[in-house]
């Protein structure tokens, strides 16, 4: 999507993306991963996540990443914190203790800007890509993560000529073609929700599922997807 969409959304306060409870799939599944205590978890495209919160808890530091200063400054001030903000070539870092997020691009961003991440927690930024992009993402998250890196990545199924995203739908085929030969990808679960989402309901969707996935980076970005 064009970095204006986004800007657009958060300034009209068009977010029906945005939970604010901590997300159940989150809890349920992230402990499956395993992650070494203390490790670095990256949270692409978080918005104001609360998410974050929830990693926070679980002994993780956690760096986001957001393209609109306007949910960045929404976080940390609808929290009540106190960052120490600081401009970079790339992005703008508003970081407290152990967590930070990096105001910019996610496609602009190196490993540098980043730092040694062990895990990453995608909850809204695959979904939220049309299908041209989804390879570029995945290839750049990539490059962006330690080796053997692990992933809880949620994803929602549904019959796109029904509705516009984003929220997109993604398949499970297109799950296991965009991580092939960078990761092992398992479905941790598959869930039938249209019945208790109204507001898909009445934008015209007829099936509407939800998907939780580990994802393990056992080597490099698929070069092949482009």
């Amino acid at each position: 999507m064009n970095p204006d969409f986004w800007h657009e959304r958060w300034k009209t306060n068009q977010i029906g993306f945005h939970q604010d409870d901590i997300n159940s799939y989150l809890v349920r599944y992230w402990p499956s991963l395993a992650l070494d205590e203390g490790g670095r978890v990256l949270v692409p495209l978080c918005g104001k996540s609360r998410d974050m919160f929830w990693l926070l808890e679980q002994g993780f530091s956690v760096v986001g990443v957001e393209i609109s200063p306007i949910a960045v400054e929404a976080f940390f001030a609808g929290n009540r914190l106190t960052p120490v903000i600081t401009r970079e070539p790339r992005c703008i870092r508003w970081k407290t203790e152990a967590l930070e997020i990096l105001c910019g691009d996610f496609f602009d961003l190196e490993k540098s800007d980043i730092g040694s991440c062990q895990g990453v927690y995608d909850r809204a930024a695959l979904i939220a890509l049309p299908p041209g992009m989804r390879p570029r993402y995945v290839n750049h998250l990539s490059t962006l993560l330690d080796q053997h890196a692990k992933g809880l990545l949620l994803t929602m199924d549904y019959n796109q000529s029904e509705m516009e995203g984003p929220p997109f739908s993604v398949s499970d085929t297109e799950v296991s073609r965009l991580y092939a030969g960078a990761c092992t990808v398992e479905q941790l679960s598959r869930t039938e929700i249209l019945n208790s989402q109204p507001r898909f309901l009445e934008r015209g969707l007829t099936r509407l599922s939800e998907q939780a996935w580990q994802i393990e980076w056992t080597g490099q970005a698929n070069s092949t997807l482009k």
